[in-house]
């Protein structure tokens, strides 16, 4: 990730032109300890002779130095990582520090900055005080707002745009997070669809399946995101609750969810039973709670994205996600996190006599250690 490269390209152009290092310092008027220190990185040359080195080679100054203000898709990928397991392991505030380096160096690498707010806001909750919390949300906050107005990339931009809706609800601004998107769905055809039609014009079938593999699997999560918040707004009609309870599950058992993607799963069995615990129902609430536990302490980890035997076609756009196949946060944080939504929510502190809540607590502390 070194962003100046000038050794580099001062041994490969001297190499090329066929000249020694004598030579090149003759001309520019440094001995020749001074261009060898040059090529072995351990120094760089006074900035008053980059012209004149870049005119001898015929080159620019920027590929003089090779200079690449950009971070690669795979280096950000790593750096994510890195990060993410660095606040499972070390003091919060030495990772943020960490973070703002990283984006002091690289602010026009809005891929990466647009990878930075994301980063903050998977790990916002780490932090138990309200306020500093909103304070990360804002400087995630600040990211997008950059990344949507100053990048040229339509993707970039629209994703920034959504994150930045999203940092308007944690800080209780729906008003703004209404006028980010406008305040209504706009009806959009699949590409998935027409790729996959002239993949199979030109006789590409397993392409076209592949693309279609994508489409189904991407519009599965999403629609298991949409099921928890569309189940707690029908807490009041206990009736409703159950139908859309029941055709959530029934999903999820179709596309075997438990295994093809547990991570999306357990939020509708969280949702559940803070539903059925509104009702006053505490047989279901432990049910729900009890199949959740069953799935958070079971073999999943480390948990990642993958197909399976339905989903055998889509591999290389797995490979292509801006993070891979990794989920955003490191496998530490992501236990601890499952076990704090159950032993430490409010909302159920009312089970607390109950001993098989007592168990699943116990069972969910115990998947941290």
């Amino acid at each position: 990730m070194k962003e100046i490269n000038i050794a580099k390209v001062l041994v490969k152009k001297r190499k090329e032109k066929g000249i020694t290092q004598d030579e090149l310092a003759n001309y520019i008027g440094v001995s020749k300890a001074s261009v060898s220190k040059w090529e072995t990185e351990q120094s760089y040359p006074d900035v008053t002779f980059l012209p004149q080195l870049a005119a001898y080679f015929n080159i620019s100054i920027d590929e003089l130095m090779d200079y690449k203000p950009q971070m690669a898709k795979e280096d950000i990928r790593k750096l994510y990582r890195k990060l993410s397991s660095d606040f499972a392991s070390k003091p919060f505030d030495t990772v943020m520090d960490d973070c703002r380096q990283i984006i002091k160096k690289y602010y026009s690498c809005f891929p990466l900055l647009l990878q930075m707010g994301i980063l903050m806001i998977n790990h916002a909750e780490l932090l138990k005080d309200p306020q500093k919390s909103a304070s990360l949300i804002e400087e995630a906050r600040a990211l997008f707002i950059r990344v949507k107005e100053e990048s040229d990339d339509v993707s970039l931009t629209r994703q920034a745009l959504y994150m930045e809706a999203l940092c308007s609800l944690a800080a209780c601004d729906p008003n703004t997070a209404l006028e980010l998107l406008d305040g209504t769905v706009a009806p959009a055809l699949p590409p998935e669809s027409i790729l996959a039609s002239a993949y199979q014009m030109t006789g590409r079938a397993d392409e076209a399946k592949s693309v279609l593999q994508v489409g189904i699997y991407q519009n599965i999560v999403v629609l298991f995101n949409f099921f928890p918040a569309y189940l707690m707004l029908c807490t009041d009609d206990p009736s409703k609750f159950e139908e859309v309870l029941r055709r959530a599950l029934n999903i999820a058992e179709v596309f075997d969810m438990r295994h093809l993607h547990p991570g999306v799963l357990v939020g509708l069995y969280i949702s559940a039973a803070q539903g059925y615990i509104m009702q006053g129902n505490r047989d279901k609430t432990l049910d729900m709670l009890q199949q959740y536990t069953e799935i958070v302490t079971s073999g999943i980890y480390p948990l990642s994205l993958h197909g399976d035997a339905f989903f055998d076609l889509f591999e290389r756009w797995l490979d292509k996600l801006d993070l891979g196949t990794d989920l955003p946060r490191d496998e530490k944080t992501i236990r601890k996190s499952m076990a704090d939504v159950i032993v430490n929510n409010p909302v159920f502190s009312v089970l607390s006599d109950e001993r098989l809540f007592q168990i699943i607590t116990e069972k969910l502390q115990n998947n941290c250690k």
